[in-house]
């Protein structure tokens, strides 16, 4: 089976891939559309100490398994839970303790042909909906999980400091919300982006904010930059009182003050996977537009190339697709 492989931090495409048996519970799906995202560059630069399959934003076809999901176009949830313990009777299976995560935890991803989940997380596409904006619906999920944990309105003022991959979700769906909403980011090209729908956006440079509105100044920021730049501004730019939300995986290690934290009384949320099906929908009524965010398609043959191109600095979205 053809497929990436990632070890001691180096990519490579192998055709030696045994194909992946389901056990009990399970399905086979072929992969037909999958998104590199942020979390697959950071397992290159070593987090999760992942060797395996990466990849988790996928669109596939079942191929064996379940006979009622049989030759069902879907996407599926990324936690593959234990669904015993006291966590998943809790009904929090995203932190169940013994959870394998879809191509960053012990669990092959979607970057090969073939891959294995349990039917309980898969989601069927629309017929009428393309792999390629059905791609989106992981990501647009975990931007949508922030309003599971926020509640947001006219009367915020909020800031997302990143305006890449994620950050770019997070401002089309918090843009829904009514609140007063700012996008600070690097990149004029992507900010313009976000102007386009009508968001306004501040361009930076490092951790500076020269234009920036007053200091600590916002009810609720988001980080979702990945890196430490990034979080010394959203630290920065959260009033007293106020939520700062992590949206970021990082393979290094971030230095807190956290007596700063506390003197401010400030919330530090985590932010992490979201509602896969409110996701869909939205996607389905063309309540979020995704078109303009997939920089490049490329064929799985070449992954280790759709990589390369996904780390250049204006890259957004790079899609990985079954054939040509």
């Amino acid at each position: 089976m053809l497929g990436l492989w990632i070890e001691n931090g180096r990519l490579a495409l192998r055709e030696d891939l045994p194909r992946p048996e389901p056990p009990a519970g399970e399905v086979r799906l072929r992969t037909l559309c999958a998104g590199i995202c942020s979390t697959d560059l950071e397992l290159l630069r070593g987090y999760a100490d992942f060797r395996g399959v990466p990849g988790h934003e996928f669109v596939g076809r079942v191929e064996d398994g379940q006979g009622e999901w049989s030759g069902r176009r879907v996407v599926g949830e990324i936690n593959a839970a234990c669904g015993t313990c006291d966590t998943c009777r809790a009904g929090r299976t995203g932190h169940c303790p013994t959870r394998t995560v879809l191509g960053i935890v012990n669990r092959h991803g979607v970057f090969a042909e073939q891959l294995v989940l349990p039917v309980t997380n898969l989601h069927e596409v629309p017929a009428d909906l393309p792999d390629k904006i059905a791609v989106f619906t992981e990501p647009l999920a975990a931007a949508l999980q922030i309003q599971e944990q926020v509640t947001l309105g006219p009367e915020q003022k909020v800031l997302v400091v990143g305006s890449g991959r994620l950050g770019q979700l997070i401002a089309r769906t918090l843009a829904l919300t009514g609140c007063h909403l700012l996008v600070a980011g690097r990149n004029r090209a992507k900010l313009n982006l976000l102007a386009r729908h009508g968001t306004a956006t501040l361009l930076t440079a490092g951790d500076t904010t020269a234009q920036a509105p007053s200091s600590a100044s916002f009810d609720v920021v988001i980080e979702c930059t990945g890196n430490p730049e990034g979080f010394r501004m959203a630290r920065r730019m959260v009033r007293p009182g106020g939520t700062l939300v992590l949206k970021s995986t990082y393979a290094d290690h971030l230095d807190l003050d956290m007596s700063s934290l506390v003197v401010d009384e400030i919330t530090l949320l985590g932010s992490r996977c979201g509602p896969f099906a409110p996701a869909l929908q939205m996607l389905a009524r063309g309540d979020i537009q995704v078109d303009d965010l997939v920089t490049a398609r490329y064929p799985l043959a070449e992954g280790v190339e759709a990589f390369k191109r996904a780390q250049e600095t204006d890259a957004l979205k790079v899609l990985i697709t079954a054939a040509r």
